[in-house]
This record gives C-alpha cells, structure tokens and sequence, in this order.
C-alpha cells in the first residue's frame, strides 16, 4: 500500500474545510439525494462524499457503508484522489500497486473498483472528492464521465453557495 502524498497547501486546505462548518455534522438530504442518486445512476453499492482532514477522511453523506462514517487518512483512496483535478479512476484495486494490500481491500468494504471526483473550490483547495465504489472490477464509459463530473459540479456549487 502506498500512503497518499500530503498536498503542498495542506495547511490552507485545512483551514479552508473547517471555514464551510462541514466536519462532524448531522446528515443532510441535499447531500445524501447525490450519493443516493450516485449509487443508483452508477449502479454501486457504496457512494460517498468524502472530506478530508489532517488525521482522517469524514463521510458527509454515505450509501452503502452502514454506520461506518470515517476512515483513517492514510488508508484512504479519496487521499489519493485529492492530489489532481480530474477524476482519479482505479478499475481494479487488486491489480494496483497503491492500494492492492489496502486493509479496505483485503477486507471490508472489499474495495475492488473506486472513482473519486476531488472537490476543489474555487481558492484551489481540495476539500474532499464525491464517490464510487464498487466490489468488482470496472470502468467509467466517456458518457458516465461526463455524469460525473456533472454531479461533482452541482455538489460544488451546493458547497460554495452559502460560503462564496
């Protein structure tokens, strides 16, 4: 397993998650109608928004994962994921080198296919990513990767909205 680099604007990106008042809050239906939506469009059994702080990644909403609402930072595929602009696909986690003896992996949730979509404002930070998670190889066609990074978008602007 290969832990995610820390970005270089870590300290910024921080001080920016904890500006929207997001971490350790109750759930709310405009964030789990697009997980919910995620899940069902994508045909997934987990879909996540993830937010990203020092020590952990915090699920804002969450289908498929039970009463399961963070990880640790250093297992973390969304930790990866927060580290480019685009959409990071892993078609097959066994087969990839950063994460085929991934905890997640080896055991539950049983991690074999991951899409995140980062969720960078408009100051540059990466907040987090939405995302999708499945227990069987698979692929993103270009037609669901458009979805995707429309989704993202409208989760975007639900996050910047009443913070901009």
């Amino acid at each position: 397993m290969i832990p995610a680099p820390t970005p270089e604007n870590e300290a910024g990106r921080i001080a920016a998650l904890y500006l929207l008042l997001l971490l350790d809050t109750p759930r709310e239906e405009r964030f789990d109608r697009i997980v919910e939506f995620a899940a069902r469009e994508f045909d997934v059994p987990i879909a996540l928004i993830s937010l990203i702080d020092s020590e952990r990644q915090w699920f804002k909403a969450a289908v498929g994962l039970g009463d399961v609402c963070e990880t640790g930072r250093d297992i973390s595929f969304c930790g990866h994921a927060i580290m480019r602009s685009d959409i990071m696909v892993v078609p097959d986690a066994l087969a990839d080198t950063r994460f085929s003896d991934n905890p997640l992996v080896s055991g539950a949730p049983h991690i074999r296919f991951y899409a995140g979509a980062p969720l960078i404002l408009r100051n540059g930070y990466a907040l987090g990513t939405l995302c999708l998670i499945d227990t069987r190889p698979r692929r993103l066609d270009d037609v669901e990767m458009a979805i995707f990074s429309t989704l993202r978008g409208l989760l975007m602007q639900e996050l910047e909205g009443e913070h901009a």
